[in-house]
């Protein structure tokens, strides 16, 4: 995880410039159809701080956080709000959230840490709390350009589910991804809720 943090520090107006415009509205759409309006929101490894943005002018009470001090410095002027530094080991919250938002950020979680994560996102959202991540779609870990990423399919991540039971499954939904050049990439969202 350290040398991917350095590389969202060494990165991070480049990283910001290239995010921060996506069209998310349909997989937003996947998310926020399950919250009521004004719902309190984690976004966890918010990057640019796009998504906080986008959550915060449709009325929703958000929380930003992200590993790297660059981006978090970023997000905080792009959202006006500021967001914390916080590491995903580092979460500790205690039933706060409606929802929990990590899009595109647990791909940079090791499969042997990743239980202890989940678990920590659970203990974060409230009883029936909604949490979505995205993946990038395939089956393994690499590195790629100094990042870290565990990817995902249907198979690999219903058997990580499986460590998990006390969240039930809404929804499993491949996507393209929606950046101009970049359209032949796959990601695998899904949308589980807190029982």
């Amino acid at each position: 995880m350290d040398s991917t943090i350095r590389y969202y520090d060494e990165n991070a107006n480049t990283f910001f410039e290239n995010t921060k415009d996506a069209d998310m509205k349909g997989v937003y759409e996947l998310f926020l159809k399950y919250l009521p309006m004004g719902a309190k929101i984690l976004d966890l490894g918010c990057g640019s701080g796009r998504d906080t943005k986008y959550f915060l002018q449709k009325g929703y009470d958000v929380v930003a956080a992200d590993g790297s001090m660059e981006m978090v410095k970023l997000s905080t002027q792009f959202t006006g709000r500021q967001t914390l530094h916080l590491t995903f080991d580092e979460i500790n919250f205690n039933e706060e959230f409606d929802g929990i938002w990590a899009c595109a950020s647990l791909l940079h979680v090791t499969r042997s840490k990743i239980d202890s994560i989940f678990n920590k996102i659970y203990k974060a959202l409230k009883k029936g709390g909604i949490f979505y991540s995205s993946f990038k779609y395939g089956n393994g870990e690499e590195i790629r350009n100094g990042r870290f990423f565990n990817n995902y399919d249907e198979s690999s991540l219903c058997e990580l589910l499986k460590n998990h039971q006390y969240f039930s499954i809404l929804e499993i939904k491949i996507t393209r991804d929606v950046r101009k050049g970049r359209e032949d990439e796959k990601w695998l969202n899904v949308v589980l809720k807190k029982e």
